[in-house]
């Protein structure tokens, strides 16, 4: 195999794992979302705390993320930019989660989403995300209404 058919297989199993992904989202499925981060996971997510370390920490987001929802979620990942070689590799793209809230308010925002991966026995698994929303720096609000 040349190193660009490895390249374009790497990053086809990437694409994969994401559509895997955002399928688990949407479902609100937390062991699927869970399936495609490494046990070392360090994530910088939008819930509380600044950071998560490793999966047990981490699944904890999943689970009060899922728990404020009512009903499956509409997810989308578009445009997803990947780039991996034979070990890491990384991807980031905007995506979009749409849904209702608990208490009946529908929400509608586009968040920032980076992730590191790293092959392991053959498995891509991410184990640095960064996920994001702008913030207005004057009032200190994040800004959820932006759409690309």
């Amino acid at each position: 195999m040349t190193i660009e058919e490895n390249r374009n297989e790497n990053e086809a199993a990437i694409r994969e794992s994401i559509d895997r992904f955002a399928k688990a989202l949407g479902a609100k499925d937390v062991d699927g979302c869970m399936a495609v981060f490494a046990p070392e996971i360090v994530s910088f997510d939008i819930l509380p705390p600044l950071q998560a370390v490793g999966a047990d920490a981490f699944v904890k987001h999943w689970h009060e993320f899922f728990e404020s929802y009512q009903g499956p979620l509409d997810v989308e990942f578009p445009d997803v930019s990947v780039s991996a070689d034979d070990n890491v590799a990384f991807s980031y793209c905007l995506h979009r989660i749409v849904g209702t809230l608990k208490n009946g308010h529908k929400t509608d925002f586009w968040l920032r989403w980076t992730a590191g991966w790293r092959k392991t026995n053959g498995k891509w698994l991410i184990v640095h995300e960064q996920v994001s929303v702008p913030a207005d720096l004057a009032s200190g609000r994040a800004l959820l209404d932006l759409k690309p």
